[in-house]
């Protein structure tokens, strides 16, 4: 990739790493550079690091793309989000380390406030867990009552690591966020787009202490470095913007450490919509475009899938390997997720399997993963038309997977070929690009005369809807 070529700058504020990458005007993303994130301390369910180190990496990472880049100035930015601290407005130093998304201690405040976990979810369209923003914080400004007032008084500065580095960068001119990073806090209203007071009440997070919520793209701050952002948006907002294409039937099916299964909400389906088909889904503001018009989307979610895989060789299994007997499962072993959010059933075979090979247990639990992801998608199906399917993560590199979701979906499957698709679609949303108008995906191809597998499923689907009723 040639100086001349290069487009836009985009910044991957990973949990375990820190990326940056040269976008070129065809679309090409290319000369990576990439550091790893300052550690994360783990104490008593407390994720912690260092925040200055993070954001000195940062600096670090985005100095040397900036060398590559010739005349370049436009940056894109993509954020791990719910990770957060407070820092003094009159140093920009920290006052607390960066605390995780992973971080636990918000678990006081979904229990205190289990109650109103109806109408938090309707305003937020999201649960009410210990990882988002707003529980943590709680928490933290509860145990620590002068930060509070340090904070309501303007000496103390609050925010997601987005926040924090866009002030750092432009020297405390700009204290905002984008539209997509405070629709996962649970503080904003997901329709108005806007920080809700009564859900700062409940919270007791006054409004005032919050930073301005902007559009995710079209933003055009200058940074000390020269740089402008014109788009600052989720990390996996980021990634779906990369990879399918809203109004078009697509759907993503993204299988790493956890999966979620996504699509963008067509203009029929109400945020509000609570229909049996997609109760208990997720339902969030992916981006704001350069119009300020908001994209959403709705997400079913597989907990800690590739840590229950990890123990067993599921390199080895082929897709002869599935159907081969009446065992059920459930394969995620921190509680089953979206829609369901059952933390009781965690990894469950509906015989015993103590007697049973290690390939043969990895069998089982691939297809619990195929079956839950073929039926997120056919939930999703009947409230608008799927044609598409896209596969990305690590996981989804498993032929076997890759073929058990396409014999169990009535849908076109491909395997999505490009890599860093967070980093893709910051820079496609600051480039002003069309959203997954880049990628590259190949068709997965399988024998349509193997119905052992979908006839299991529908046998899987009556054992899991026993389960849950019991």
């Amino acid at each position: 990739m040639t100086a001349s070529r290069i487009s836009t700058i985009a910044l991957d504020l990973g949990t375990t790493s820190i990326k940056a990458g040269l976008l070129d005007r065809g679309g090409e993303l290319g000369n990576i550079v990439s550091h790893p994130a300052s550690k994360i301390t783990v104490a008593g369910g407390h994720y912690e690091s260092d925040a200055l180190a993070y954001a000195a990496t940062a600096e670090q990472v985005l100095d040397e793309c900036i060398a590559q880049a010739g005349v370049c100035t436009s940056l894109g930015l993509c954020s791990q989000r719910s990770s957060f601290l407070i820092w003094e407005q009159a140093t920009n130093l920290p006052l607390t380390p960066l605390i995780s998304w992973q971080d636990n201690r918000g678990a006081a405040s979904c229990v205190a406030l289990r109650e109103h976990e109806k109408s938090i979810r309707s305003l937020t369209g999201l649960p009410l867990t210990p990882y988002y923003f707003a529980a943590k914080l709680r928490v933290v400004l509860q145990e620590n009552p002068a930060w509070l007032a340090g904070l309501e008084c303007g000496e103390l500065r609050v925010g997601t690591l987005d926040t924090f580095l866009i002030w750092r960068w432009t020297a405390g001119k700009h204290f905002v966020t984008d539209a997509s990073m405070a629709a996962r806090t649970l503080l904003m209203d997901i329709r108005q787009q806007q920080w809700s007071p009564q859900l700062c009440k409940l919270f007791g997070i006054p409004l005032g202490i919050l930073p301005e919520i902007k559009s995710s793209s079209g933003l055009n701050l200058r940074l000390n470095n020269g740089l402008i952002l014109q788009a600052s948006v989720g990390d996996q907002s980021a990634a779906l913007i990369a990879s399918i294409r809203d109004g078009c039937g697509e759907a993503l099916v993204n299988l790493g450490t956890g999966g979620f299964v996504v699509r963008y909400l067509s203009d029929e389906i109400s945020l509000a919509d609570e229909r049996s088909a997609t109760d208990g889904y997720l339902r969030t503001l992916v981006y704001q475009d350069r119009a300020h018009r908001s994209h959403f989307a709705i997400e079913g979610t597989l907990n800690s899938i590739a840590a229950a895989l990890a123990p067993y060789p599921v390199g080895d299994c082929r897709i002869d390997d599935f159907a081969q007997d009446e065992i059920f499962c459930v394969a995620e072993p921190s509680g089953l997720g979206a829609p369901y959010f059952r933390g009781d059933i965690g990894i469950r075979f509906s015989q015993p399997v103590e007697h049973l090979s290690q390939r043969r247990i990895a069998t089982l639990l691939l297809e619990a993963i195929i079956f839950r992801v073929a039926r997120i998608l056919e939930e999703f199906h009947r409230e608008g038309a799927i044609e598409r399917v896209y596969l990305s993560g690590g996981l989804s590199e498993l032929q076997c997977l890759q073929q058990g979701i396409a014999l169990c979906v009535p849908f076109e499957v491909y395997r999505l070929q490009q890599s860093e698709t967070s980093l893709c679609g910051a820079a496609l949303l600051a480039a002003g690009m069309s959203p997954a108008s880049h990628r590259n995906g190949k068709r997965i191809s399988i024998a349509k005369n193997a119905p052992a597998l979908q006839k299991k499923y529908l046998r899987w689907k009556v054992w899991l809807d026993d389960l849950l009723a019991s």
